[in-house]
């Protein structure tokens, strides 16, 4: 009996021992699965969860551990920024899915365009950068740059579509174009923004680069104090009736009274507006002041006139476009119908549909429309009578050599007979001389503006002119 009970006892010993392997096989488990997340969560940490590319923080380290070799070997290396121009388009056009799709498929092509020794990073959307270490002059970068611009150059063909897409790269070079990583990336930023700006693929770093974005930079202040103080005005240039001489309406044209510069006309100023998003505040302002001037004009006794106003390409593009307008007209009182909104030619072909559309809203509004420097473009003449617009105008360049040259005369001839037929008013630009006006009335042109009549006036001296009733058969 007791041996018995001493081999059962033996027995539970045996089943203790593994029991004790399995729990200590299921800790080695879990804990190889532990090592296995935490190794996972470590790489996704440093690299891109989309393209499997790495991301920002392990670009950074990589790029402070080779400049600290490129120091001590005395080597140069390179940073490219890439960005894929009009990624938006895809997105908005085929999907997010679709666009993420073609994110991975150009990962995998930037990664063929390498050396085994190089970084590819993501640093986020359609943004990508390059760490190109011991290279021998800055040429190596640009051959790299141009194998990738040939890669990409290929077409891309996602759901059904078969599409092209183009980089725009900035390149910067240590240890000529910066000596630390944060001045090497924001330099090849500079960079590819500047190849973005020229229409170029690739543009290599130049010190003139920073000098022109201090200028910018000083520029964006200024313009932001100049709304802060109200140091815009507008000039108003009087639109006449060729058959009766008589000023039918007006364009509204923003001057920066600047304390220190005096006058600056737009040309100096609108493109930095544009390129810092600052013509949309500015270009309400012109609105609503616009719109307020021709009410309190009518409010005090004077024939109804309409006033043009320019929408800028970014204006145009703004979601609450309609919404806004329709707020101005409210808030100031003034008749859809006395406001004439007007695009440049360019503008309006960039986004055929989005115009359309636009165009058609703010129609609906009873606003008129009119595409500006029409001739100077590319727009077809089959689109143009899907636009919902009222008026054609002539830019000033054709204006200017009309009975001179056998070109621009055929130009202008054809342009009013193209308004003509579409039934459409034209009004020419620019002009500046009786023989100019004559070819104009000979041609049946609606309405002209330009110095032969009056150069834009500030709103106090265009109101003597109203009361003056000056018209083009008095001068």
């Amino acid at each position: 009996m007791t041996a018995r009970r001493g081999a059962l006892s033996m027995t539970d010993e045996e089943k203790s021992v593994e029991q004790l392997i399995k729990e200590l096989a299921e800790m080695r488990r879990q804990i190889a699965e532990l090592k296995s997340a935490e190794e996972h969560l470590m790489y996704m940490s440093v690299h891109d969860a989309l393209t499997g590319l790495p991301n920002r923080m392990l670009f950074n380290d990589r790029l402070h551990m080779e400049l600290a070799h490129a120091e001590r070997n005395h080597q140069m290396l390179a940073v490219m920024f890439l960005d894929l121009d009009r990624f938006k388009l895809v997105n908005d056009t085929l999907g997010h899915a679709m666009g993420d799709r073609l994110l991975k498929r150009v990962a995998d092509r930037l990664k063929s365009c390498v050396r085994k020794s190089d970084t590819v990073a993501r640093m986020g959307g359609d943004e990508f950068c390059f760490l190109l270490p011991e290279i021998a002059q800055p040429e190596d970068a640009v051959k790299i740059a141009k194998k990738i611009l040939k890669a990409l150059k290929k077409p891309w063909r996602l759901g059904g579509q078969e599409f092209y897409i183009t980089p725009s790269i900035g390149i910067a070079v240590y240890p000529n174009d910066g000596q630390d990583a944060d001045t090497l990336m924001k330099n090849a930023d500079t960079a590819m923004y500047r190849a973005k700006e020229q229409g170029n693929n690739y543009q290599l770093y130049t010190a003139e680069m920073s000098d022109q974005n201090m200028e910018r930079l000083t520029s964006e202040i200024a313009l932001r104090r100049a709304l802060e103080r109200q140091e815009f005005v507008i000039h108003y240039q009087p639109q006449i009736n060729t058959e009766t001489g008589q000023i039918i309406g007006m364009e509204a044209l923003v001057r920066w009274e600047h304390p220190e510069r005096g006058t600056v006309f737009p040309a100096e100023f609108i493109p930095y507006a544009e390129e810092t998003g600052l013509i949309v505040p500015i270009g309400e302002w012109v609105l609503r002041t616009a719109c307020a001037q021709n009410k309190a004009w009518q409010d005090a006794g004077f024939p109804p006139l309409r006033v043009t106003v320019n929408l800028s390409a970014r204006q145009f593009q703004q979601k609450d476009l309609v919404e806004t307008v329709d707020r101005i007209l409210k808030e100031t009182g003034l008749d859809p119908r006395w406001l004439e909104l007007e695009i440049t030619e360019t503008v309006a072909m960039q986004d055929v549909e989005h115009t359309i559309s636009t165009l058609r809203e703010l129609r609906d509004l009873g606003v008129r429309i009119a595409i500006d420097d029409f001739g100077t473009g590319y727009s077809s003449f089959n689109y143009l009578k899907y636009f919902p617009n009222h008026t054609l105008k002539i830019d000033k360049s054709f204006v200017r050599d009309v009975t001179e040259g056998r070109e621009d005369a055929a130009i202008t001839k054809a342009i009013i007979a193209l308004a003509q037929n579409l039934n459409l008013k034209v009004i020419a630009e620019g002009v500046e001389t009786e023989e100019q006006l004559a070819f104009l009335k000979r041609q049946q042109c609606n309405e002209i503006q330009g110095y032969l009549f009056s150069r834009p006036l500030p709103a106090e001296e265009f109101t003597r002119m109203l009361e003056k009733k000056i018209a083009l058969k008095d001068r």
